[in-house]
């Protein structure tokens, strides 16, 4: 039986990457012809290089059954884009028929695929890939940020070839969804970059998840910012590991997306300068909880690592910031300290009173 499973998934994943509505019908069961026939609706506008259902889950069913519900790991790439593929938890229903077991529904059971959500549309720049749910004018707009955005983090962290790929829903509700998160925690976070820490340039298949509600609410000046602020993310990817502190990795991603804006450090910090004039000032850097999604003070976190970075590029220079970021995920974990006095030349108790002394300067 579970080699029937798998023929039955490989069939179907063969099928939806090829186009081929015959083959894909010819293992769907009675009733599942009409979402089959919308599957490949869905994702028309794709281009696989990939496209797998791998058996994962499955528990032998007894002789008489006549139904089956398994687990699957999609795996997928899109041409121009993916060097390997983005993985996906499946749950699959099967149900036996008089020719045989065939497929009777597929669903996610962690994060949504962008099909999960509606017929997807393609925008193409020179340095990215967008996929949408919206109108093409709002996709178009975002491929010509993300193709200002990835020389702009090439300025700070180095040349690359990585074409980003950034995915628009079209309500928050959705982006949940894609994400398999909360849609009350995510509010006020414009966009989350899909990444795998610490792994080589050309492996993982990195997205950017852009959440629409609360990107929609900012300015054009606020959308570049956090389109290369992600960008950032994404070419900072390789040397970033498990025990980088977070106000590092997203103090970076704020300096990077801010350089060259000509805002002042009140106007890029204004909840920190509130904080400030009441008197409330931060004793140590941000720790990594400050940063979850919904956490009271999280925009002042974000602040207050900006401001960090952009002191140690102040300071030091902006390639300094760059070897920080660097020698911190190849010292290992507990090397921030020995990493700043590598670096910086002073460690993080003396960088700390500089720091706190410069958020000062916000009153």
């Amino acid at each position: 039986m579970r080699e029937e499973v798998v023929r039955l998934l490989g069939q179907r994943a063969r099928a939806v990457a090829g186009r081929d509505t015959a083959a894909l019908l010819a293992v769907s069961a009675t009733g599942a012809e009409e979402a089959d026939r919308d599957l490949l609706t869905r994702t028309a506008a794709l281009a696989f290089a990939g496209y797998e259902l791998k058996l994962t889950v499955f528990a032998e069913p007894p002789a008489d059954a006549d139904r089956l519900s398994v687990g699957a790991e999609l795996a997928y790439r899109l041409t121009g884009v993916d060097d390997y593929p983005a993985l996906l938890e499946r749950r699959i229903e099967l149900v036996r028929e008089p020719a045989g077991w065939r497929v009777a529904a597929e669903t996610p059971t962690g994060a949504a695929a962008p099909w999960d959500l509606g017929t997807v549309r393609v925008a193409e720049g020179k340095r990215c890939l967008v996929l949408g749910l919206g109108e093409p004018a709002e996709l178009a707009a975002l491929v010509a940020l993300a193709d200002r955005a990835v020389p702009a983090a090439a300025g700070v962290w180095g040349p690359s070839d990585t074409r980003l790929l950034l995915e628009l829903p079209l309500t928050v509700q959705q982006f949940a969804r894609r994400m398999d998160v909360s849609a009350d925690a995510y509010q006020g976070i414009a966009a989350v970059t899909l990444a795998v820490g610490g792994a080589p340039v050309h492996t993982p298949a990195d997205r950017i998840v852009v959440n629409p509600d609360a990107y929609r609410q900012l300015s054009e000046l606020g959308r570049r910012v956090v389109v290369t602020h992600e960008a950032t993310h994404v070419a900072t990817r390789a040397d970033t590991r498990a025990w980088t502190p977070l106000w590092l990795s997203e103090g970076v991603a704020d300096y990077t997306g801010y350089l060259g804006t000509g805002r002042t450090a009140r106007q890029i910090a204004p909840e920190l300068a509130k904080d400030v004039r009441a008197g409330r000032m931060p004793t140590a850097l941000p720790a990594d909880t400050a940063f979850a999604a919904g956490s009271d003070g999280i925009a002042q976190a974000y602040e207050l690592s900006w401001l960090a970075c952009d002191l140690i590029a102040r300071t030091h220079g902006q390639d300094r910031l760059v070897a920080l970021y660097r020698t911190v995920g190849a010292f290992g974990e507990g090397g921030l300290d020995r990493a700043m006095k590598a670096q910086l030349g002073v460690g993080v108790t003396e960088f700390t009173k500089s720091w706190t002394a410069e958020v000062a300067k916000l009153g």
